[in-house]
């Protein structure tokens, strides 16, 4: 009896395709529901993306300067995102400004998404490269404008943080009583309303003075602490093009108007969670996904998200992908690209981490504008092995085994044997228990018996 060398199989080279990414049979489609409408009498998008150049021409005009004049690169001198002293001079010149609209243009800009800085460094945001032809990039561009008012004009000096927060935190349903009016609401009336809900907040937080009292002390809301944030708060809003405020009564604009309607949609969304995962965890909520078509988990995603402030979604979904779970890893990456780009920090935060690198590194080359199809160029090949094993773990805990065989067909190495060579050196902790299934799924008995083998070597060290 003789034995059979294992063969050199040569690997057919293909781009890698997310693990739920299988095609839909046509009698699975699903009727797309109507996308819903804005309220009667709210101007066409492409009207609203007309409004939203005009309040954001000064930005985009800083912006550009800055592509052209600074390049690729130092322009934000102190760390901290803004213009050096030299840098606005320069640009005040250029443009006919003084510096202190170039600095309250730059920050538009930033809000806006027009300019992106890391560090001291700033390059141009996708959205400006889009500007003059995607009405929807400016309509992103204005919401999230709208989004950061409390950031857009300075808050009133010698106010506490805490009121100025709950302020912040009330605005929302300042903002849709104003859309439901359809008109000029007087600031009284605005302010009785803004006294409510702070009210209310302080009462959810459950600040009971425990004193003895003869009887239980309401919260007190006084016009004093009240009033200058409500001025603030409506001169905010009005700085960024939401609303008018003046002689005594505020209105929304018509972009404010449908920004607002946009928000309440989002959460009409979230109430009406597809899978009834809304109230989950993240990890909970990624295992609920696993099974659902990619449009479905999207939607999924998009709900979970709103009903979360980004910041504390974005971390909880980050700590998902650090579990043992291969393929909660790859979902939670999927989930952060619904995010988008408030995710990136956190996505950069965890470039250090050799398990979540290579979904990082994929991530934000998307995010800088690569073809999704592309971007596995950004990895070295150590790490598109690692995310080949790691893919592969996810395959062998939650697929079927002709996947895994397919699986093989990923791989950046052109032959087996190279690939079972850089999967041993790569050192990812499923090493053993990928190669042990993969060679109990491979019809080829040779084949199965080289990864066998590889699997062995791994296992003992050698």
């Amino acid at each position: 009896m003789t034995s059979r060398i294992p063969r050199d199989s040569r690997l057919r080279l293909v781009r890698p395709r997310p693990l739920a990414a299988a095609p839909r049979a046509m009698n699975q489609r699903r009727p797309r529901r109507p996308a819903p409408r804005p309220p009667e009498g709210t101007p066409a998008p492409a009207a609203l993306a007309g409004m939203a150049r005009s309040q954001l021409a000064g930005a985009v005009r800083v912006a550009r300067w800055a592509d052209v004049a600074l390049g690729p690169g130092r322009t934000a001198g102190d760390g901290k995102a803004t213009l050096s002293e030299a840098t606005a001079e320069r640009a005040a010149e250029d443009l006919g400004l003084t510096p202190a609209q170039v600095r309250a243009d730059w920050d538009t800009a930033r809000l806006a998404g027009l300019i992106e800085v890391h560090g001291d460094r700033a390059r141009p945001g996708w959205r400006l490269r889009a500007w003059d032809r995607d009405d929807s990039a400016v309509l992103r561009g204005w919401v999230a404008l709208f989004d950061a008012w409390s950031l857009a004009h300075p808050e009133p000096g010698g106010q506490e943080p805490g009121a100025v927060a709950e302020v912040v935190s009330a605005m929302p349903q300042v903002l849709s009583f104003l859309q439901l009016s359809a008109g000029p609401v007087p600031v009284s009336q605005l302010l009785d309303l803004l006294r409510q809900r702070v009210t209310e907040l302080r009462t959810e937080r459950c600040e009971i003075d425990y004193a003895p009292r003869p009887a239980p002390v309401v919260p007190e809301s006084t016009d004093a602490p009240l009033e200058p944030l409500l001025d603030w708060a409506l001169r905010a809003l009005a700085s960024v093009g939401a609303l008018t405020y003046g002689d005594g009564q505020a209105t929304l604009t018509p972009l404010g108007s449908w920004a607002v309607w946009v928000k309440l949609e989002q959460i009409c969304v979230a109430a009406q969670s597809p899978a009834g995962n809304i109230e989950q965890s993240a990890e909970d909520m990624l295992r609920g996904c696993a099974q659902l078509r990619p449009n479905a988990a999207r939607a999924e995603y998009r709900a979970w998200l709103a009903a979360r402030p980004v910041g504390s979604a974005v971390t909880e979904l980050i700590d998902a992908a650090r579990g043992e779970d291969a393929l909660l890893r790859g979902l939670a990456f999927e989930a952060l690209r619904v995010v988008g780009a408030p995710a990136e920090p956190e996505v950069r935060a965890v470039l250090g981490e050799p398990a979540l690198r290579p979904y990082a590194l994929l991530w934000l080359a998307e995010h800088d504008g690569a073809d999704p199809e592309d971007a596995h160029e950004v990895l070295t090949r150590e790490e598109a092995t690692w995310l080949w094993v790691d893919t592969a773990a996810a395959v062998a805990d939650h697929g079927e085994a002709p996947m895994l065989v397919r699986h093989l067909e990923s791989a950046v190495q052109p032959t087996v044997p190279e690939l079972l060579k850089e999967v041993r050196a790569v050192g990812h902790p499923r090493t053993v228990q990928v190669l042990v299934a993969l060679a109990a799924a491979h019809p080829d008995p040779a084949l199965a018996r080289a990864v066998r083998r590889a699997a062995f070597q791994v296992h003992t060290g050698g």
